[in-house]
């Protein structure tokens, strides 16, 4: 019996990393892993330069079932979100796609599914309910703008040529070898660092890195993936306040919090020209992942403490499980 076959972009980033090394478990499974570069092109990895509207992916695609597209142009916190930004990744993560999209449906790649994010539905649910799956888009930056045009780019080539075609939009990311916001504050806290977030009561959805491999394992393989958007998660929100708290007993440390009204910090921010980073950490951001849940019989395989315990294990010195 021949073997699944699996074309991972992007195999060499935070997330193609993590599910190259989930997928190589699984014997009835056969990745190939596409990089920008590499010094020469196996059977089972293939460089294939910058990605854009004349990537060429044919060697990549050569015998490939599904594609999981993790590779993007990705959000950068200090990007303005100028015309010339807009234009940049909409030739990666849209055009880039579409390329890819419409070889692999010509090469008989059965499913393509689409790493997206959750800057998709927007950038706070702060007074409102989570996100859900079917409610209408509103990015409001160059990398969330992208995403959804690449997702209407994808959903269109699924509509001309018959491949099955899935979405996935993450929240935050977590899992060893995180960077940016959150290797900073994994690092103070296990530093002592005192925190102001003793009043914080924000609600935000955050997906380990193990639950978010997994998932696309599903979306790639289950007969009831194609058509749909699945929004990725935890399934267990928190304040940025329990999030240092938790972090805390990772690390063994105890939590230093300092009860500053988070309302006093967003006049603080907005003062000194910082209130949208001021929104990401004290405002709220969830999403209902009851449609991923019910869809694909699916359920996060690991805690919140598992997978929190797994991302400060590099910072402990500790073994990875």
């Amino acid at each position: 019996m021949s073997k699944f076959s699996i074309l991972i972009t992007g195999a060499n980033g935070f997330v193609g990393q993590a599910l190259v090394h989930r997928l190589q478990q699984e014997p009835a499974i056969r990745i190939r892993k596409a990089l920008r570069s590499t010094p020469a092109s196996t059977d089972d990895t293939v460089g294939i330069g910058d990605i854009g509207p004349n990537t060429d992916w044919t060697k990549a695609l050569v015998g490939i079932d599904a594609v999981i597209h993790c590779a993007a142009r990705v959000h950068v916190m200090h990007d303005a979100g100028s015309a010339e930004s807009l234009e940049r990744f909409r030739q990666v993560n849209v055009e880039g796609t579409r390329r890819l999209a419409l070889q692999a449906a010509a090469a008989g790649v059965r499913r393509l599914v689409l790493v997206s994010s959750v800057k998709v539905n927007g950038e706070s649910t702060s007074g409102r309910l989570p996100y859900r799956h079917d409610e209408p888009p509103a990015p409001q930056d160059a990398y969330g703008i992208s995403k959804h045009e690449a997702e209407q780019a994808l959903w269109e080539v699924a509509r001309t040529t018959g491949i099955e075609a899935v979405v996935v939009r993450p929240p935050l990311v977590y899992g060893p070898g995180v960077k940016a916001n959150f290797q900073s504050l994994m690092q103070a806290v296990a530093c002592g660092v005192p925190l102001p977030f003793g009043l914080s009561n924000n609600c935000r959805s955050m997906v380990y890195l193990g639950n978010l491999v997994d998932l696309l394992q599903r979306c790639a393989t289950d007969p009831r993936a194609p058509g749909n958007i699945f929004l990725a998660g935890d399934g267990s929100d928190m304040s940025t306040g329990e999030l240092v708290r938790q972090l805390a007993h990772a690390v063994q440390r105890r939590p230093r919090l300092l009860p500053v009204p988070p309302s006093l910090m967003r006049i603080v921010a907005r003062i000194l020209g910082k209130s949208a980073v001021a929104e990401r950490v004290l405002g709220s951001l969830q999403v209902d992942i009851r449609h991923t849940c019910t869809t694909l019989d699916w359920q996060p395989p690991f805690s919140v403490a598992q997978g929190l315990q797994e991302t400060v294990a590099p910072l402990l010195g500790s073994p990875r499980v």
